[in-house]
């Protein structure tokens, strides 16, 4: 393949290319895979992972089938990767909190025992709204978590936003995208009607390039929005070894990386999201907004899938489950809407979707 004739005059990778195509669906499904098995917790409610830095990583790891010094010029060929001797753990954080623009800045807590190799990458992106939000504006919200409880949040509010937004019936859940960045990045939420994200049902049924193809025309929409700053860190050791891939981490083939017995002893990964007026900003994901179709209204109120996506390659960078954008909020039980807790009904909210989550 020559990549030069794939490339347009901007830079960006041509979509006339099959093979980019092909693994943009298999970062897809290796997203979907990790989000249908990767777990919530109460101090975790929300998963936000980089499919393509995880990709980047794994397949990597997979140039320890060359030589030693083949390992190293490979690395640097494809992933343009710098060799560098580890000398401590402020080193390895340091680097990581440069790559993703200060938003990490203690990837790790500890250096892992018996470490003969740390093969790292990190991605960040920021992206501004097409029209940034008026601080002015911003005021207290809620969300709901169920049919019974919601927490408080701080909720942006334009009363005319640009949006493509429709209702998907098959997958029974609003679709939305909002952000426009270099080489056409888009925000992609896909806000389920019953207000539970089942990531199972999603994965059977979500395809990016198919949802991009029936996007309408932007409109201008009044949008309300929670702001967030969220995080998530997690081993993925476990949930690689429940998808099959087990000997990497108890007999790989990685003689030709260094002399001696070796294995891959843990897979980190650390997720950083940021919403506000004036836009997207990730170490690792991205998120957005809701509304009732019959009305241009959108309002983000309840769970929701997300994928910050190249509009080339139809390849999700980022990916996650929002079910809480405010974690370290107490837990409101629901009472009649409108009057408890000094919050006012969100009249607009009770439209297509009947009221809150059911």
């Amino acid at each position: 393949e020559n990549v030069t004739e794939e490339v347009d005059e901007d830079g960006c990778l041509s979509k006339s290319s099959s093979s980019r195509k092909k693994i943009a669906t298999a970062i897809e499904k290796l997203g979907m895979k990790l989000l249908q098995n990767l777990e919530t917790t109460p101090d975790q409610p929300n998963i936000i992972i980089s499919p393509l830095s995880i990709a980047l990583g794994l397949s990597q790891l997979a140039l320890g089938f060359e030589p030693k010094q083949e390992f190293i010029e490979k690395s640097q060929q494809f992933y343009g990767s710098d060799a560098a001797v580890v000398e401590s753990l402020e080193q390895i954080n340091e680097w990581v909190d440069k790559a993703t623009n200060g938003k990490m800045n203690n990837f790790l807590t500890a250096l892992p025992p018996n470490m003969l190799l740390m093969l790292i990458n990190a991605i960040h992106f920021k992206g501004q709204w097409q029209a940034q939000f008026d601080p002015r504006f911003t005021s207290r919200g809620v969300f709901y978590l169920d049919e019974n409880s919601m927490v408080d949040v701080e909720v942006m509010e334009a009363a005319k936003h640009p949006l493509s937004l429709f209702t998907d019936n098959e997958l029974e859940a609003q679709v939305n995208y909002i952000i426009k960045y270099p080489c056409m990045y888009y925000l992609l939420v896909i806000m389920p009607v019953s207000g539970h994200v089942n990531i199972s049902s999603i994965a059977t049924k979500l395809n990016l390039s198919n949802i991009y193809e029936r996007l309408p025309r932007e409109k201008a929409v009044q949008v309300k929005i929670p702001k967030f700053k969220l995080e998530y860190c997690q081993e993925l050791q476990e949930v690689f070894i429940k998808l099959g891939l087990g000997d990497v981490f108890g007999k790989p083939n990685l003689a030709d990386i260094s002399d001696g017995p070796l294995l891959v002893s843990s897979v980190q990964h650390k997720s950083i999201i940021e919403i506000n007026e004036e836009g997207a900003e990730a170490a690792a994901a991205t998120t957005v907004v809701i509304s009732r179709a019959s009305n241009p209204v959108f309002h983000l109120t309840q769970p929701f899938f997300i994928a910050l996506v190249n509009d080339v390659l139809q390849l999700p960078v980022f990916m996650g489950v929002i079910n809480n954008p405010s974690p370290g909020a107490p837990i409101i039980q629901r009472a009649d809407p409108g009057d408890k807790f000094g919050y006012t009904a969100d009249k607009n909210y009770m439209g297509t979707f009947g009221g809150p989550p059911k």
